[in-house]
């Protein structure tokens, strides 16, 4: 193996990361060094150029230990057979990196996953080895991330827990089938299986004994789980309905979409016929629908439908049910006002408050946050009167316009 420094090993491995998603730090434990005892501090909010209620972007050093692997799943660009330069960090150096990296302000947590080199309990064992040097030798008090491997030992996975502010394991593909062709070495059960132990060890860590005592905390920010969409045949109907089932199962904070990048030398790839970036958007805006506006995945597209490219998913489905418009902003319950374009969950509490004291007014609803070039066609009020909801050219008013390209 070619011998490299270690600022060659980060720029590969750095890059290999961007293919993992799963960044999200809500949830964390709240710790400080404040008190002059510890290094680094976790906050409540956002992780990896997300940014905080209080507007600041935290980031953090998202790398993978290596991108050596011993599977050969077509759809990853680091599988055995494929072509890339391979790297490997040692467990003291991604400790050093971290701290460095913290100490010189770029970063205020640790992503860390890995390809699977010799076994995946091998693996599993160096990635527990960096969470828990930075926590007992390092004292570092930051936000820490680390992808689990199904295939590890169960107390493999209760160790990085223990260290770990949130574990994520990963589903891979919106379906078994989808999983067996492409990645055959994988198990379906076996994910499910390690999400479901997950699962178990968090809520026990909440349970206080006989005595009033709580366990020792175990993964304190949850667990989240990244879908490749893309490389396989499933609809976005059958990925928001696994992605459903996902939540209730596992009790997930966060499902990610990680559109697929086409691999040139994997025969076993469906061709793309989606622009992908604009899928990913359009599967996180309606996932949002179903964990924040009550929204079930069937009624956002059918099992073997596709969402709509040019329009979001709340629009067009408001635009398919134009006989639940116009909704009367000071009669219509909640559940009914969530469902209104332009109309956020904060807006609609705003909005329930404000009735309480007085009629609204068309005016007002600027001020309490509501986006009203997307509202105005479903909404009455006074102050407001729609047109007819049955205009034809109405859809053309939330897609985008065609535009002539540049032929230079």
């Amino acid at each position: 193996m070619v011998k490299r420094t270690l600022s060659e090993k980060l720029a590969i491995l750095a890059d290999a990361a961007k293919y993992d998603a799963s960044c999200a730090s809500s949830g964390g434990e709240k710790r400080s060094s404040g008190d002059g005892k510890g290094l680094g501090s976790s906050g409540g909010a956002g992780i990896c150029h997300a940014y905080a209620p209080d507007g600041r972007c935290i980031s953090l050093l998202k790398i993978l230990m290596t991108n050596f692997c011993i599977y050969d799943c077509a759809y990853c660009v680091n599988r055995v057979s494929s072509r890339v330069e391979r790297a490997r960090f040692s467990v003291d150096e991604v400790v050093q990196l971290t701290i460095e990296f913290y100490r010189r302000n770029y970063i205020e947590g640790l992503f860390l996953s890995s390809g699977i080199v010799k076994s995946p309990d091998d693996t599993m064992s160096d990635m527990v080895r960096i969470a828990r040097t930075l926590r007992e030798r390092e004292n570092f008090r930051g936000y820490i991330h680390l992808k689990t491997i199904p295939d590890a030992a169960p107390e493999l996975i209760e160790d990085a827990g223990k260290w770990a502010d949130r574990l994520s394991v990963n589903v891979e593909l919106p379906t078994e089938p989808a999983l067996q062709t492409l990645a055959p070495e994988k198990s379906a059960q076996t994910i499910r299986r390690a999400m479901a132990d997950v699962r178990a060890r968090r809520e026990a860590s909440r349970d206080k004994s006989h005595t009033g005592k709580r366990p020792a905390r175990f993964a304190p920010a949850g667990q989240s789980t990244q879908m490749i969409v893309g490389a396989d045949a499933a609809s976005d109907g059958q990925i928001l309905a696994t992605a459903s089932q996902l939540y209730s199962s596992y009790q997930l904070g966060r499902v990610y979409y990680s559109a697929f990048s086409p691999i040139p030398d994997s025969s076993k790839l469906l061709p793309l016929i989606r622009p992908p970036l604009v899928r990913e958007h359009r599967l996180y805006q309606a996932d949002w629908l179903m964990r924040f506006y009550e929204f079930q995945p069937s009624e956002i597209v059918s099992d073997g439908g596709m969402l709509d490219l040019e329009v979001d998913p709340k629009t067009a489905w408001a635009l398919a049910h134009r006989e639940q418009f116009p909704v009367d902003v000071n009669r219509a319950p909640r559940e009914t006002l969530l469902r209104v374009p332009g109309f956020g969950a904060k807006s609609v509490a705003r909005m329930l408050e404000a009735r309480r004291h007085r009629t609204l007014r068309y005016e007002d609803l600027t001020r309490l946050g509501c986006v009203l070039r997307h509202a105005r066609p479903f909404i009455q009020l006074p102050g407001w009167t729609p047109r007819q909801l049955d205009d034809a050219n109405l859809r053309a008013q939330f897609a985008p316009q065609a535009e002539q390209l540049s032929l230079f």
